[in-house]
């Protein structure tokens, strides 16, 4: 047996409370392990407290697993009768059986060596108070993404100076075209129509650029996107729609020009806020780069000068933001921008007062990578799950891969996380920071449509990018920031289009079984690009079928209830149907 492979640990995502009353435990083994089962029970079960009785516990078998690339992936849910637990495994391979505890692993030997003291591994209190609670519903909300400046130019009396006559082809890195507030608000019967019940908007406050990443005031609606009032129309006209609002939190930097920046500037080292930013040399240099490490930035960025989110006073001026943005203007959550280089403890007292005035305000963090660390239920409820993105893209990419790949690569993204966090991940395939979905999809439809289905029956929370419904196209950065284009939209011409995503949007809002965490992958069909699983809900359950062969493959499908969505399907006979190439087919159960 592997014993290398073998890992767990009474942390992390490998051991904790579901809620008050129920605890998961993972576990991971290499290929050669058949079977799993754990030994659980009360610690004290053993009867008195310094009895030479030895504590047993229960056993059961893990049954749920889950394959990924070099190790299998072993759940199980217990229920702790007086919310504690002590356990451990026994594992076996072939005529092999070993046995895990908290110090390594025994034989049966060593196990009934006398006098042998056991390590087990011990949850000591699922106190409700460390459950990592995330807000129910985010789960239930598909997200709309809206670059402002590009969505819908509505009044046009504020329009910047510079302003662009409203195109659709290539955008400039510094072009104005005049989107702004009254423009979404004029256009919220269209996303209430799409299906749409969750609105993230890219930062909306003064800033001198067109994506308001370089904030100047906090506090202050940019001038060319509207007012405050403006603002405060839009979040209750959406809420009145049926669709929730979260904010952009750019507080890993301000903008160059911000006046505490600018006092830095002026006065070096004696400014008082000479500590609020992170200055390495003395005088402050401006009008390059910062390779050179003289001030920290975002990126490289001279002009975006980094804060020191570990500086309390830093800490209380932006918790003041946030709670103005809260009271003010009634928001819903809040997406933190290089959420994965603001401090930690900044994070906690976030969490702290937001939940405090909220309690199912949502917590997002912008993190491209495994963010385990930020999810433990003390700072973020979620993250953009960029990870999922690059899975499901990789599979059209790499074309020589057989579909256990993709099996891999999704179950990854959902062993990394707590279970309620994996109900409330911000999945996305592309966005303000990548290129375009149909730019990724090599510009075939049937191809970005499959990637949508496979966004759209994944655990967690769907997001698409102002324009996916209407397969706008863009490249990357400024490519993929291009104007919405409502003329076509307004006359019909996209009206086949828009159609299809209602249909994906609906077949998510109408069954639960699209949420569900429940993914299960299977091998049934011998063609090795032809990706197959089951999702499985309360009510009902859903077979989807991707066809990335180069071919037509037939399928045999039997035992289902009607078909949900399909694209390049058709039925040969009762049970047997053809699904062409780049086809899908969605059953339901």
């Amino acid at each position: 047996m592997n014993l290398s492979a073998i890992y767990h640990r009474m942390s992390e995502q490998y051991c904790y409370p579901l809620d008050q009353d129920q605890l998961i435990i993972n576990i991971k083994t290499g290929y050669d392990v058949d079977k799993v089962y754990i030994y659980h029970g009360d610690p004290y079960d053993a009867g008195i407290m310094g009895g030479n009785e030895r504590w047993s516990g229960h056993k059961e078998e893990i049954y749920f697993k889950k394959r990924l690339k070099d190790h299998i992936w072993w759940t199980t849910t217990l229920r702790p009768e007086y919310k504690r637990c002590k356990y451990y495994f026994e594992i076996h391979s072939g005529d092999e059986c070993i046995y895990y505890f908290e110090d390594g692993f025994l034989t049966d030997e060593e196990m009934n060596q006398e006098g042998k003291t056991l390590s087990y591994f011990i949850m000591p209190w699922m106190n409700a108070a460390d459950v990592c609670d995330t807000p129910a519903w985010v789960n239930d909300t598909v997200w709309y993404q809206i670059f402002p400046e590009r969505f819908c130019n509505g009044d046009e009396s504020i329009n910047p100076t510079n302003v662009l006559e409203w195109q659709t082809g290539k955008v400039g890195m510094k072009d104005y075209y005049g989107g702004d507030i009254r423009g979404i608000r004029d256009r919220l019967s269209y996303l209430k129509e799409l299906g749409i019940t969750g609105i993230y908007l890219n930062p909306v406050f003064e800033a001198h650029s067109n994506h308001k990443y370089n904030t100047f005031d906090y506090k202050k609606v940019d001038p060319a996107f509207g007012t405050n009032d403006d603002l405060k129309a839009l979040v209750r006209e959406a809420h009145d729609a049926g669709i929730r609002v979260m904010l952009d939190a750019v507080f890993n930097h301000t903008g160059a020009d911000h006046p505490m920046w600018q006092d830095v500037l002026k006065n070096g080292k004696d400014s008082e806020y000479a500590d609020w930013y992170m200055v390495n040399k003395w005088p402050v240099e401006q009008g390059r780069d910062t390779r050179d490490g003289r001030y920290y930035s975002f990126a490289f960025a001279e002009y975006m000068p980094k804060l020191n989110t570990s500086n309390q006073a830093v800490q209380d001026y932006l918790l003041d933001i946030i709670r103005f943005w809260i009271e003010e203007f009634d928001i819903d959550g809040l997406r933190f921008d290089v959420g994965n280089e603001v401090s930690h403890s900044f994070l906690k007292a976030v969490r702290y007062m937001t939940k405090r005035m909220k309690s199912d305000f949502y917590l997002l963090g912008e993190i491209w990578h495994d963010s385990v660390s930020w999810l433990r239920g003390d700072e973020y409820d979620s993250v953009m799950n960029y990870p999922l993105s690059t899975a499901i893209a990789d599979f059209w990419v790499y074309k020589n891969r057989g579909k256990e790949t993709f099996e891999y690569d999704i179950n990854r993204c959902f062993t990394m996380y707590y279970s309620q966090v994996n109900d409330v991940l911000f999945n996305l395939l592309d966005s303000h920071d990548t290129n375009r979905l149909f730019e990724k999809a090599e510009k075939n439809v049937d191809i970005f449509y499959q990637q949508l289905a496979v966004l759209f029956t994944m655990p967690g929370s769907p997001c698409i990018y102002y324009g996916t419904e209407v397969i706008m196209d863009g490249t990357y950065d400024p490519d993929c920031r291009r104007c919405m284009p409502w003329d076509e939209i307004d006359a019909g011409k996209k009206s086949a289009e828009i159609s299809e995503i209602k249909n994906l949007i609906n077949m998510r809002k109408s069954l639960q079984a699209c949420k569900s965490r429940n993914v299960h992958f299977s091998d049934d069909i011998e063609e090795k690009r032809v990706i197959e699983y089951l999702k499985i809900g309360e009510n009902e359950s859903l077979q989807i079928y991707l066809n990335c062969e180069e071919k037509p493959v037939q399928l045999d499908i039997k035992d289902f209830s009607d078909i949900v969505y399909s694209r390049k399907w058709e039925m040969d006979t009762e049970d047997i149907g053809t699904l062409g190439v780049n086809g899908i087919l969605i059953l339901r159960h």
